[in-house]
Order: C-alpha cells, then structure tokens, then sequence
C-alpha cells in the first residue's frame, strides 16, 4: 500500500487476489475450483468471510428452502434450520426439499438431507424445538439470524436478541403474491468499488444513517479503482413498524401518493395478529376489523386514504397464508445475496424494509427509521 497526493492506493488487483489466495490457508485448492466464479465476483476474502459464516434459519417453509439454497450453494460454514412443525400435505405444493414420504416428519428433518447433497462442504444441523422457547445465549452462536414466516411478537423477541448478541437480523415472509424483507444489521460497514473520478469523495453523511468514512484506491487492468467505505446504521424492528415514512417522501404528495399500500397491509396483518393471536379469516368480521386496522395504519404513515383500495385489501387478505414459487424464489433470492454481500462487506444493503407486490412486479424499498437524532440511539448492541 502506498499514499500518492494525500490518498491511499492499493496493489494491482490481480496481486492482491495471488496474495489473498495464498494466504486464505484454509480454502483448499478444491474450493477455490469449486467457488471460482463467485470468488471473481466478490474476491476471495469474502469467499472465506462466507465458508466460516454460521447462519441460522428459522421455519423451513418455501421462502427458507430459496434462502438456503442459495446460502449453502454459495459454500457457507454452516446451516442451522429450525423448526417445530410437521410436513403437510399442503407443503409439497411449493417446497422442494420434502417428498410426500415425509408428511407427519420434522419440517427441518426432512429438508434436511436434500440440502445437504447441494453442497456436502456445509454443515447442516438441526434443531426441532420451538424457536420462541430459546433463550438469549442461543443465538450467539450465530453470524447472521434469519427468521421466516413468523408473526410480530416472534420476530421482536429474535430481533431483541440478535442485538443482544451483535449479530445481523433478518425477518421475511410471503403471503402469496406479496411478501417482505426486513434487515436490522445495527452499525454495518461496506465497501462499494467504482472507476475514479475526477471528483473528490468527502468523507461526509450521505443520509440521516448513512456516512463515508473512508476511501480508498487500486489499480485495476489498467484502470483506477476507487473503494469508498460506506457506514449504515439500522433500527430495530420494534422501531421500524411504528416510524413514519421518511421526509422525502412526507414532503412530498405525489411520492406519498406512490407508496405500496403493502406496507399498510404487512403493519396490519402484525396488529391483527397481535389483538387476535392468528391470521383473519375470510369471515365478514375480520375483513372489517382488518380494514379498520388498514385505515389506522395509512393513516399513521400520512399517506393519501384514497390509495388504500378496498380491491387491494381484499386480494391481500385472498393471497394469506399461501405461496407462490416465482415469489418465494425473487425474496429468497434477494434476500440471500443481501446475506452474502454484509458477510463479505460488499454493496449497499437493504435499508430496512424491502416489499414485493406480485400484483404491480414491484419491489420498493423504504428506509424506516424513528425521528429522533441518531446519536440519541441507544448502543445497538443493546435490547430495545
């Protein structure tokens, strides 16, 4: 490494690939014929960064096969899913990894060995007892917690530990032909490579979470490559499902007019779920409690009531507690790149809630976040 005019500069690329190679002593020959495509994608640090990563991943249901399907192909450490219930019958019409032999098993047993034979580089283990019976100290163990498929209370008990733990959190669900992601990473830094300007980068806030911190540059078959370190810092989820819409978009009419009834839906599905302790009904009560709910959700974001069709509500609540393939495999796929990209440090992640409507093929995303000043957030390795 050198400085030339007050900038820090970088070996040639393709030495600093020989000398990472030669150094990642445990990636064996094998590995790196094995994992070469990806590791020109993303470099071998972060191929090694991924084959010692232990990820849990919690309810093995259509969403959880896409996301380990990728995380194991992509030659993570380890795998460890979880979950309490048996395979049904209904399973079989979107999962991939159960047979009809296994009806009455295990969910996670019985996915379990064909996840194995994707990759046999990857320890799968399993675990069958209830996630929400776990104590705090159990996940530590973990380099990044996925939980899927679960309701509210579930999901800000996880996230509470996860952060008591310091360890990067996702929540995801599909309901048909819509479906989420939600990432609280705490305080994650991550670097985005781009061709040299003849603009200066500061080292300055981006956004109300995001700041430059460092930057740096190497040389690349012949061209200058600049690698600006980025940092993010994240809200849990507790936080998240009450904060308005950011102010670009509060200041804004004729954006507010253009956000995702989604996310009024997915806010009052958790309210539903938590006053009710299950899923609505197509009954004429719950669609009535659920539309009253919906109204008190649009309304707390400051979005335009009109946006909130009543076809919409009733597709929404049409499309419960199915799954659809092409949707289970856009999130679960979305989903494991964005593990795969803060393990190695890589590319901008999602920020915070990703949505996806079948309906419109579009997947917005929107940065939510409490209005108070961020240094008055507590430390994000404490509870919320």
């Amino acid at each position: 490494m050198e400085t030339v005019n007050g900038s820090t500069t970088e070996p040639d690329a393709s030495t600093e690939t020989i000398a990472a190679i030669a150094q990642a002593q445990t990636i064996s020959a094998d590995e790196i014929a094995l994992y070469d495509r990806q590791i020109r994608l993303w470099g071998v640090k972060a191929q090694e960064k991924l084959r010692t990563a232990n990820i849990l991943l919690i309810t093995i249901k259509a969403l959880a096969n896409e996301i380990a399907k990728n995380l194991v192909l992509a030659g993570i450490g380890s795998l460890t899913i979880v979950d309490h219930e048996l395979v049904t019958e209904e399973d079989l019409c979107s999962q991939f990894f159960v047979s009809e032999e296994d009806v009455g098993k295990n969910r996670a047993q019985a996915a379990a060995p064909q996840i194995q034979k994707l990759n046999p580089r990857v320890a799968i283990h399993v675990e069958t007892g209830d996630i929400r019976q776990q104590q705090p100290t159990f996940f530590m163990a973990y380099d990044v917690i996925i939980a899927t498929e679960l309701d509210l209370d579930a999901l800000l008990s996880i996230n509470d530990y996860a952060r008591l733990a310091t360890r990067p959190f996702y929540a995801a669900g599909t309901h048909g032909l819509y479906g989420y992601i939600f990432a609280d990473l705490l305080l994650h830094e991550f670097v985005i490579e781009r061709e040299k300007s003849n603009v200066t980068t500061e080292l300055k806030p981006e956004t109300s979470t995001r700041n430059v911190v460092a930057s740096s540059t190497k040389k690349e078959n012949g061209k200058l490559i600049e690698m600006v370190t980025k940092r993010e810092r994240y809200t849990p989820l507790a936080l998240a499902n009450a904060a308005p819409l950011p102010p670009e978009y509060l200041n804004n009419r004729r954006r507010l007019k253009q956000i995702s009834p989604l996310l009024t839906g997915i806010r009052a599905l958790w309210e539903f779920q938590r006053l009710q302790a299950r899923m609505p009904s197509h009954s004429v009560a719950d669609l009535q409690l659920f539309t009253a709910l919906a109204q008190e959700k649009h309304k707390e974001l400051q979005v335009p009531l009109e946006t909130l069709r009543s076809e919409f509500l009733r597709t929404f609540l049409q499309n419960l507690g199915s799954e659809i393939a092409p949707v289970t495999a856009f999130l679960g796929g979305q989903l494991a790149q964005d593990v795969i990209n803060v393990l190695g440090q890589r590319e901008q992640p999602i920020q915070n809630f990703l949505l996806f409507d079948g309906e419109e093929t579009k997947a917005p995303i929107y940065a939510m976040h409490p209005i108070i000043p961020l240094e008055a957030m507590m430390d994000p390795s404490m509870m919320t």
